[in-house]
């Protein structure tokens, strides 16, 4: 890899971890609903390629233990990224957070 190349995909990276970031933050604070942010899962990249536990962290009310529990209900594994999330699987992680 090139210093170019490199420089690049740094800069890269960091820009995808700002995106992520600024969408935790306005799930945290309200602007987005998490139902909306699961269902633009698979066309934004910067949604798709979020891990499930960190988007439902970040909803207020939501702890660790809590979205553990959430996760195990759906069969959802932990590791999960949102645009690897099927139909029903989002189906019923919407429907248990309402």
């Amino acid at each position: 890899m090139t210093p170019e190349q490199r420089a690049e995909a740094l800069a890269k990276a960091a820009e995808a971890r700002k995106a992520r970031s600024e969408l935790l933050a306005s799930i945290k604070s309200g602007k987005e609903s998490i139902d909306k942010v699961l269902n633009r899962a698979k066309e934004d990249k910067t949604v798709g390629k979020t891990k499930v536990t960190q988007l439902l962290k970040a909803v207020p009310g939501l702890g660790t233990v809590k979205v553990a529990a959430l996760l195990e209900q759906a069969g959802i594994d932990p590791d999960r990224r949102a645009a690897g999330l099927g139909e029903r699987q989002r189906e019923a992680l919407i429907n248990a957070l309402k």
